[in-house]
């Protein structure tokens, strides 16, 4: 059961809305004075605060940010019979989830509680899964704090724990493997096996043997009995990369396996039963495939319960910094190096070129770099020299160009100053409000470029 503390100064509004989320199941904490809530606050952990933006004793907007000092994760919603535009905007920028003026609608109501409720799971969950990839796999920032892939967190906290079949579509590099990874350490299968297969490295004279197994005598050169991948994975996750490489007649075979749950190892009559949860991926568009009749379409049905997008790096720049720093990281300690960070140079070079191989090729990147650094930063010539480019590609429209010069130059301006936003106008030159105007335009978001 959710927890709710809602201080207003008027008993009667009081009244109404905690008999009316009582009615929904909530339970229901009130307040009429800032300090008694900031003293029920310490002693509870609450899921959410609505808080009248005029009290008696304390502006509602003083106590949010109090409330958030005790809890920074407290979702707050804002009430107020004084609907002005700047209050509004005023309570968004502090930390507020919402704003309803007096006297709303007690369906939007519930709703915005709902809504609020339903953002503070998903945040909780992508909490978890960053806890469990880092804990198993030693990568944390490799997921990315942009919003694109915040997104692909929520549709991963969502599906994780079901059953259903996953489709994970992305150019190469752009972390498939570990997004699959990652479903199947959130999934109810996570203390079975997660097994991997790419069907493009695999001929197809063998991936038959490789996935269902083979009896002893099956072929010339099948000394003894071997379990197939499926039969590995059995109760767990299996992770069928590059699908789309798949042959036709390799599809039906798949296809009959999916369907029924069942097959035959090569040269065996003993049927073998698995249950397996799928997650295919690919770099190449499957519904383009089947319409061309290279794939086939009932097989494209079957995996493609659940389709997640993995955005190209060149479209999340806002978490090239995050991986970079990552990676550097990573290989200072593996080769014994004390590089304290980048040049800003070399943020911006990393930041504009358009990474055709993705994560795959900014770690490569910052492995060759690692490696030939010599001084405590790395600059930007140190960067792409495996690559042998500079990503001058051809001339785009001035209106394209600007828009991107724009965006790139707030990201970095954020970076440098670490989402700060009052240093981050001061250099840039700008009002507050303005620079506000022009994150907002560009869809990024201050806090991601905070440190913990």
């Amino acid at each position: 059961m959710n927890s709710i503390l809602v201080i207003d100064d008027d008993e009667n509004i009081l009244n109404v809305i905690r008999m009316r989320l009582e009615a929904k199941g909530f339970r229901v904490v009130t307040a009429t004075e800032g300090e008694k809530a900031l003293e029920m606050s310490k002693e509870e952990v609450f899921d959410l605060a609505v808080v009248d933006l005029k009290l008696g004793d304390k502006d509602g907007i003083d106590l949010m940010d109090s409330l958030h000092q005790i809890n920074p994760e407290l979702p707050v919603i804002i009430l107020t019979a004084y609907g002005t535009i700047e209050s509004a905007v005023e309570a968004m920028r502090k930390g507020a989830y919402g704003y309803l003026t007096k006297p709303f609608q007690h369906e939007e109501f519930l709703l915005q509680i709902e809504r609020c409720l339903e953002k503070v799971r998903l945040s909780s969950e992508i909490s978890r899964l960053r806890e469990l990839v880092e804990e198993k796999y030693q990568f944390k920032n490799i997921i990315g704090k942009s919003k694109k892939m915040t997104a692909v967190l929520e549709q991963v906290a969502n599906v994780a724990r079901t059953d259903s079949n996953v489709y994970i579509e992305g150019e190469s590099g752009t972390g498939k493997e570990l997004i699959a990874k990652t479903l199947h350490v959130a999934s109810k299968r996570s203390h079975f096996p997660f097994v991997a297969i790419n069907c493009a490295a695999i001929p197809e004279t063998l991936l038959e043997s490789e996935l269902f197994g083979y009896k002893k005598g099956a072929f010339t050169g099948a000394l003894t009995s071997k379990k197939g991948i499926f039969l590995q994975a059995n109760k767990g996750t299996l992770f069928l990369d590059e699908i789309s490489e798949m042959t036709l007649p390799m599809q039906a075979k798949l296809l009959r396996v999916l369907e029924e749950g069942e097959f035959y190892p090569l040269g065996s009559e003993e049927l073998v039963k698995v249950d397996v949860r799928i997650i295919a991926a690919s770099n190449r568009n499957l519904a383009n495939l089947v319409e061309e009749g290279k794939f086939r379409e009932d097989l494209f049905y079957r995996i493609h319960v659940i389709p997640i997008r993995l955005p190209p790096l060149r479209e999340r720049k806002e978490d090239i910094p995050l991986l970079a720093r990552h990676f550097l990281d990573k290989y200072a300690k593996k080769m014994n190096k004390d590089i304290k960070g980048f040049s800003p140079s070399a943020i911006q070079k990393l930041i504009v070129y358009s990474w055709p191989g993705n994560i795959r090729e900014l770690e490569n990147a910052i492995e060759c770099a690692v490696a030939m650094a010599t001084h405590d930063y790395i600059d930007q010539d140190l960067l792409l020299q495996a690559q042998g480019v500079d990503d001058k590609g051809q001339l785009k429209p001035l209106r394209d160009a600007k828009e991107e010069f724009e965006r790139e130059y707030l990201i970095q301006l954020l970076n440098i100053t670490q989402g700060n936003i009052s240093r981050a106008a001061k250099l840039a030159g700008k009002y507050r409000a303005d620079l506000y105007d022009l994150l907002r335009k560009h869809d990024l978001d201050p806090s991601t470029f905070r440190r913990n």
